[in-house]
């Protein structure tokens, strides 16, 4: 059983390491008393135990007919076993057999042998978990796969009060705090620049209307100055054109 704990450290259960050899055993079956109700066996046998050397009298059934079955027997020993989120040692836990696995250990004694030395071992295993891992463990899973692989997970802290993670969260918090002063200060920088520049280009505006304004005026005066001098042309020759008709007019 491979477990990987706080800080990557690891350890390797005595059962999983040794299934292979177990499933190989036939001589335990020399050892065992069997007693048969219909098609289920029961068989009186010797599990190892999670105490190197030390092992436990035991009855064991297989010979069920479904997975259905022989998972309500397990589970009448091993309540934990694929019941969801329970509890070991004050530790959240879950425990999952799968059912491809449970289907070749119904018929097999020596498999099923196997599998309830590992159900039974599991809280002695979260025992040494505890113990064993530095900080404070969280939650924690067993996983028997359709080949008898078993595979634990654990989380944990070294920061079991929160307080590493207040002043975590509290220094992320100022940092955010200060990226946004940055990002206002930014921004009124580049409105009051704005600001300017149209304030500029109003004024450039208003001075450039002014400037064609006093343009415009001055080439009214010169035009009204034109026709004065041309009205004064006109009567002046109106009446010297009258007078020489008059003179004429004499003679």
């Amino acid at each position: 059983m491979a477990i990987t704990g706080i800080n990557n450290s690891s350890y390797t259960s005595y059962y999983a390491s040794n299934y292979k050899n177990t499933v190989k055993k036939t001589d335990s079956e020399k050892d065992s008393t069997n007693t048969k109700d219909g098609n289920v066996t029961t068989s009186t046998v010797e599990l190892k135990t999670s105490r190197p050397g030390v092992t436990k009298t035991e009855q064991i059934k297989t010979g069920y007919s479904n997975v259905n079955d022989y998972s309500k027997y397990l589970q009448g020993k091993y309540h934990y076993m694929n019941i969801g989120l329970t509890s070991m040692q004050g530790i959240p836990t879950t425990v999952s057999v799968s059912s491809a696995f449970l289907q070749k250990c119904m018929n097999d004694p020596e498999k099923a042998k196997y599998l309830e030395e590992n159900l039974a071992a599991i809280p002695d295993c979260t025992k040494d978990t505890i113990n064993g891992c530095l900080g404070t463990v969280t939650n924690q899973s067993y996983m028997i796969d359709a080949n008898g692989n078993i595979i634990e997970t654990v989380s944990g802290t070294n920061d079991p009060d929160g307080k590493i993670a207040k002043e975590n969260a509290e220094r992320k918090a100022k940092e955010n705090r200060e990226k946004e002063e940055k990002i206002k200060e930014k921004r009124a920088a580049k409105k009051a620049e704005e600001e300017k520049f149209e304030s500029k280009r109003a004024k450039r505006q208003t001075e450039k209307e002014k400037n064609a304004n006093v343009s415009g005026n001055e080439d009214i005066d010169i035009i009204e100055g034109k026709t004065k001098t041309i009205n004064k042309a006109v009567n002046y020759n109106s009446s010297t054109i009258n007078i020489g008709s008059n003179f004429n007019s004499y003679s």
